[in-house]
């Protein structure tokens, strides 16, 4: 890419497409296309070759997707699953179609089983079962991955996949019903500080252990593999460093400077033992992350938007 090069960032209002647009101004891309649904329906194949035959972008970003915790993903597994097939069929056929120079196509850490060995390889990939509760966005996921490489292979597309592990940045999801374990442990500790609560009560024993990725240095990421990326295989996309739920909830509490106490029940699950990606050919590449994780929570805590986070609560006071 030259600052020059037209670019289609899909998803750019979602927490890694706008961390994308945020890392293409700062290195002076000033030609972005970006378009909010209203103007183009992602769902829908017609308006998708619409938009790729009138703008014609030589680069795309593919950032877009229905995204959800585990709750949404286990209640709604028909809905992740065809709504992302469509939307990443869309936008992968369309670049295809009408001579997009390169794609990047983000999955998730979730496609790979369950209980893969660790660090996971890029070759863990298909080799034994899923998490059951996120399958169905790990199996649109996976085809996408799929899409790229074939059209690669069997059509000479310059078409590449990231893998990212767990992240979490601006404009993340605070939604306790259909958030990530980060932002949820923010909001938590956050809400039980303003409240004056003597405890937070969090799942499992805390033993589980977890990577974090900052949403800025994904983006940093992409913007790398668009220039120095060429395999049809996908590429793991992460730190290298992972860490305890238990640590990771104590560094939340204490960044918020909530005083109580953490209760782990028990009763609940853990969830995998174990999910940290092996990131050795990303930094063969030469690229690794630059924002420490206390470093990142604290710079996310203090700039995300508070203000509704308590409006529940106070309703159902008066």
């Amino acid at each position: 890419m030259d600052q020059g090069s037209k670019i289609f960032v899909a998803g750019h209002r979602g927490m890694v497409g706008s961390a994308i647009v945020r890392a293409l101004r700062a290195k002076g891309f000033s030609n972005l296309v970006l378009k909010t649904r209203s103007e183009v329906n992602l769902l829908d194949d017609q308006a998708v070759r619409d938009f790729y035959a009138s703008e014609k972008p030589e680069f795309v970003f593919v950032a877009a997707a229905r995204v959800g915790g585990i709750v949404a993903n286990n209640t709604y597994p028909a809905e992740f699953l065809l709504e992302n097939l469509r939307i990443q069929n869309n936008l992968i056929e369309g670049a295809a179609k009408n001579g997009v120079e390169k794609l990047l196509f983000l999955g998730s850490s979730c496609i790979y089983p369950k209980f893969a060995p660790q660090p996971i390889m890029e070759e863990a990939l298909l080799t034994s079962a899923l998490e059951p509760t996120n399958e169905a966005y790990a199996l649109a996921k996976i085809a996408g991955v799929k899409m790229c490489e074939y059209y690669m292979r069997e059509h000479g597309k310059r078409f590449i996949s990231a893998m990212p592990t767990n992240l979490y940045g601006q404009n993340d999801n605070y939604d306790l019903q259909n958030s990530h374990v980060l932002p949820a442990l923010i909001r938590k500790f956050h809400v039980a500080k303003e409240t004056g609560a003597e405890s937070v009560e969090l799942w499992g024993t805390g033993t589980p252990r977890r990577e974090f990725l900052h949403a800025d240095d994904l983006a940093d990421a992409c913007l790398f593999l668009m220039d120095h990326y060429e395999k049809p295989t996908h590429i793991n996309v992460g730190t290298g460093e992972d860490s305890t739920i238990r640590e990771l909830a104590e560094m939340v509490r204490d960044i918020v400077a909530f005083q109580g106490r953490i209760d782990w029940n028990t009763d609940k699950p853990d969830g995998t033992p174990r999910k940290l990606l092996d990131v050795s050919k990303l930094h063969e590449l030469g690229w690794k992350h630059r924002i420490p994780l206390e470093e990142g929570i604290r710079g996310v805590y203090q700039n995300v938007d508070k203000s509704t986070w308590l409006d529940g609560l106070v309703a159902s006071k008066a």
